[in-house]
């Protein structure tokens, strides 16, 4: 049972990093927590901790209500869901690579000592102090580079720029309280149409364009909570498939997991 990665988060990257170990033969399992935050949830596999099933591209995840669950998903080709913030099944169930792909981009305080090899996602790693190995989460020329020493790039805050818009593509609630929403992933919006409310406070579409992604309703969320993400070109096709981002860090995961020897023959020796 060991023999597994566990994907610590199971927002749109983190589903990415999952996709790229599933799709070679490494059992992965995604650790959520019971309210999930990801905007981009048509392709990420915490929408499974509300919908019980999600089919990401070709991958089907499935939420399962305790560890002795995972080796039926993974019998069945599929990769298991679990809500288990405060990762109690270490004690019982751990796994050979935990893959931290939470994306706090705060830094992590994770001990080292209780996992074989521990990779940290973006903003807030540094290899040696709190991860044997970072990931390259920031859009550039190091995208998906792996650093066994040194530290992954701080947080910009500045989302990837699409046509003319940057900052107003993303939004952020200014206000804590109940999410309510108007529209669904993959609608087509016009400026000043209604996306969301939060109690009293309406959010509009900034600008024309597809809803790529949007928090889930019924959620309560804290003020400067990231709820959706609005893409200017008309294509719908992107709400579907796994981002260039994604699969970049998901590459990265996947060699900084093959790296190491021992590692890898354990993983893959399972599939043998």
């Amino acid at each position: 049972m060991r023999s597994y990665v566990l994907t610590w988060g199971g927002g749109d990257l983190a589903t990415g990093v999952a996709i790229r170990l599933h799709r070679v033969g490494i059992r992965v399992l995604v650790v959520e927590q019971l309210q999930p935050l990801a905007v981009r949830r048509s392709v990420s596999f915490a929408q499974a901790v509300f919908d019980e099933e999600i089919t990401v591209e070709d991958v089907h995840a499935k939420l399962i209500g305790s560890p002795n669950c995972m080796k039926d998903c993974w019998d069945d080709n599929q990769v298991p869901v679990l809500v288990d913030p405060e990762l109690e099944l270490l004690s019982k169930h751990p796994p050979l690579v935990l893959v931290d792909a939470r994306m706090r981009k705060t830094r992590s305080l994770f001990p080292l000592e209780e996992i074989e090899l521990l990779i940290g996602m973006g903003p807030g790693f540094t290899a040696g102090e709190n991860c044997h190995a970072a990931v390259e989460t920031n859009r550039g020329h190091f995208l998906g580079r792996v650093y066994w020493q040194g530290s992954t790039q701080a947080d910009t805050g500045i989302p990837e720029k699409v046509e003319q818009y940057q900052q107003e593509r993303v939004l952020h609630t200014p206000v804590g309280g109940q999410v309510e929403t108007f529209v669904a992933i993959g609608d087509h919006v016009a400026a000043g149409d209604r996306l969301l409310c939060i109690g009293d406070h309406e959010m509009v579409a900034p600008f024309k364009g597809v809803v790529r992604g949007l928090i889930y309703p019924g959620l309560r969320v804290e003020a400067g909570t990231k709820v959706g993400d609005i893409d200017p070109r008309q294509e719908g096709f992107r709400c579907r498939y796994v981002s260039d981002k994604s699969l970049a860090i998901g590459g990265g995961a996947l060699e900084a997991v093959l790296t190491k020897p021992s590692i890898r023959r354990k993983l893959l020796k399972v599939q043998s």
